[in-house]
């Protein structure tokens, strides 16, 4: 049996979802995967579900597979068409709380995906891993099966009463002139529809479906992406830009003035929302957030709780905190409310829409209600080669050799050193043979500094990637 499982594309099966190349992730292999997930949901007692999917060419064809597996296994799967995550995750409310996504996000187009709930949370990693097993049973190597491209196809009842959702829950004063950009992913055409049935007066751009994403990949967070939306909310006189991802969990939202607000200044902003109606609350944030959230929510009264990257785990220690934790999101740009309204998962429209309230109420401009969490100084996610070191043997160096400085250790999730004016952390990635690393500080000198001094603590054993740290842009 060993060498039928040789090229079983184990490295797909990550920490938080299945992601992969559409060449790996191929139609075979998402019927094996959809098998591994039937055999999940049964064990789980749970026999009906939804399935949605995002903009991807491959990804009408992929849903339907995994709802005919389903249905081999006695699975009531209704499909509810090319949607958005948080839609899906939405309608999944009526299946028991589960749903099959057919996504890779914000990777580029060569790229597929599939994230799932099961009884409202999103799997463990445990549980992937056990999808990935239970998927070999059922792999045949090189099986030809016809990848047919689909038509995107939209139903309507679902989508409606997703907007009536957001519509029920949001009041608007007056309205706001509004640029969107949905980066030709699944949730610009429902954002889109909703800004407007709210009164917005709205700019849409990128706002189509589009699975070859002519532009670039639908990834909010790089700058070089936003250049679009930025002159379009200057040229439109907007009060802000909203830009999703490609399954629209995350957010990147513009000012007035077009400057970009970074995901630690608009953390910060909700946890004093958050926490002004609820106070002495958990806010919960990942371990890539800088230390102006932390002080951010101990200023505001609220408890600060780091947890590991990764928005299921977000979303799960949301769902488990019985009301504790009123708001968590993510350095990466994913925001979910849990203070009573909201879905309690990752809505980048949602998030926007929660802005768009305070502001009115407030009678505040966006970069007005910015101008207390002032810009850091801080580098973006960096990606250095782990050139064949082992990961963790390179982090028990970092972890041994910061006993000798003054500052507070986190092994969350990586190593990550805490000083009073900025913080620094290594983490090995969950997806490929790299590190990611980030540094943040008050100002460029201190940034500078903290750098060096991880650079340092690997120089004589790890001398490439001491180096690399150093010379990442």
């Amino acid at each position: 049996m060993g060498s039928l499982y040789n090229n079983f594309p184990t490295h797909i099966f990550r920490a938080y979802d299945i992601r992969g190349k559409v060449s790996v992730l191929n139609a075979g292999m998402v019927q094996a995967i959809a098998h591994g997930l039937a055999e999940q949901y049964l064990r789980a007692g749970q026999t009906q579900l939804a399935i949605g999917y995002d903009a991807r060419l491959t990804s009408p064809a992929y849903a339907q597979i995994i709802q005919n597996i389903c249905r081999q296994h006695h699975i009531e799967a209704v499909m509810i068409g090319c949607c958005s995550s948080p839609m899906l995750y939405y309608i999944a409310k009526q299946f028991g709380g589960n749903g099959i996504m057919v996504t890779a996000s914000h990777n580029p187009k060569t790229d597929n995906g599939i994230k799932w709930m099961i009884q409202g949370e999103p799997p463990c990693p445990e549980m992937i891993h056990q999808v990935g097993q239970d998927s070999k049973k059922h792999f045949v190597p090189k099986a030809a099966l016809s990848t047919a491209v689909l038509e995107h196809q939209v139903f309507p009842e679902f989508c409606l009463q997703y907007q009536q959702s957001l519509l029920d829950d949001i009041q608007l004063k007056q309205p706001l002139k509004v640029v969107l950009d949905g980066l030709n992913g699944s949730a610009g055409r429902c954002a889109a529809l909703v800004l407007k049935k709210l009164g917005c007066d709205v700019t849409a751009i990128r706002c189509e479906a589009d699975g070859n994403f002519p532009d670039h990949a639908p990834d909010p967070s790089q700058e070089i992406h936003l250049q679009k939306i930025r002159h379009a909310v200057l040229a439109q006189k907007a009060d802000i830009g909203i830009a999703l991802d490609g399954d629209g969990d995350r957010l990147v939202l513009i000012d007035e003035l077009g400057g970009i607000i970074s995901a630690d200044r608009l953390l910060c902003l909700f946890a004093d929302m958050c926490l002004a109606e609820h106070p002495n609350s958990e806010i919960i944030y990942d371990v890539k957030c800088s230390t102006m959230v932390r002080d951010t929510v101990l200023r505001g009264g609220g408890q600060p709780v780091m947890i590991r990257t990764g928005s299921s785990f977000l979303r799960k220690y949301l769902a488990q905190s019985k009301g504790k934790a009123v708001f968590g999101g993510e350095y990466a740009g994913h925001y979910v409310f849990n203070d009573g309204r909201g879905g309690g998962y990752d809505d980048g429209l949602y998030a926007a829409l929660r802005v768009i309230e305070y502001l009115q109420n407030k009678g505040l401009s966006l970069s007005q209600a910015l101008a207390p969490y002032p810009e850091r100084n801080g580098t973006e996610d960096i990606y250095i080669s782990t050139y064949h070191a082992i990961p963790q043997t390179v982090l028990n160096a970092v972890e041994h050799q910061s006993q000798f400085i003054d500052a507070e250790i986190s092994k969350i999730d990586g190593i990550r050193l805490d000083f009073d004016d900025g913080f620094g952390i290594i983490r090995a990635s969950n997806t490929g043979e790299y590190f990611t690393v980030r540094f943040d500080a008050d100002n460029p000198a201190r940034l500078d500094e903290i750098r060096t001094l991880f650079s340092s603590m690997l120089l004589e054993q790890y001398p490439h990637i001491a180096q690399d740290i150093l010379d990442a842009q």
